[in-house]
């Protein structure tokens, strides 16, 4: 058993929206479920400046038959992203010159990884942080140290009924949807 499958983490229901009162604090092993995993072959980019944390989250992929690219800072998995087309990204918040926010933007401004689903990960998991990444477009949020069950329960998280990952569409903003869109490109 690997060191950090020793640590059992507090989570709601997989799938669900928050789960229910009855579920809030509940203990969830994947063990207790199916697991559902996503089709081997799928292409995953981490982005991490902590060479420990990238081989560990590669070794951990490349056991269930992901295909791997890494990148240790957010200039280079900027530029793997857009080349290689991933179909996850696992993403750490403090990187070396570009931060992950920054990363994060970045990605989803660019039309060929804007629907990329994205992971960031942080050792810090203050609310407001958790907050903010979702707030600009983060698909889910994982705190350091993370066991491999929480690894690929955030997976399974963003898998579609094929198990291919999928980026969920954020809802618009009141700004956004109180501005009217253009019928027929006039």
């Amino acid at each position: 058993m690997a060191f950090f499958d020793l640590f059992k983490r507090k989570q709601t229901t997989p799938g669900s929206d928050g789960g229910s009162p009855s579920d809030a604090g509940r203990l969830i092993d994947r063990r207790e479920h199916d697991r559902r995993n996503a089709q081997p072959g799928t292409r995953i980019l981490v982005i991490d400046d902590s060479h420990t944390i990238v081989a560990l989250l590669k070794r951990m992929l490349q056991q269930n038959h992901y295909e791997v690219l890494t990148a240790y800072d957010g200039e280079t998995g900027i530029e793997i992203a857009r080349k290689e087309q991933p179909n996850l990204v696992f993403l750490d918040i403090v990187l070396p010159g570009i931060d992950g926010f920054n990363v994060l933007r970045t990605l989803r401004r660019d039309p060929a990884t804007k629907n990329v689903p994205i992971i960031m990960i942080s050792g810090n998991a203050a609310a407001t942080e958790q907050f903010y990444v979702q707030r600009i477009g983060a698909d889910d949020f994982m705190k350091k140290p993370f066991a491999r069950a929480e690894v690929f329960s955030r997976i399974e998280r963003v898998l579609d009924e094929n198990g291919v990952p999928r980026h969920a569409a954020r809802p618009r903003t009141r700004a956004e949807a109180a501005t009217p869109k253009a019928v027929g490109g006039v």
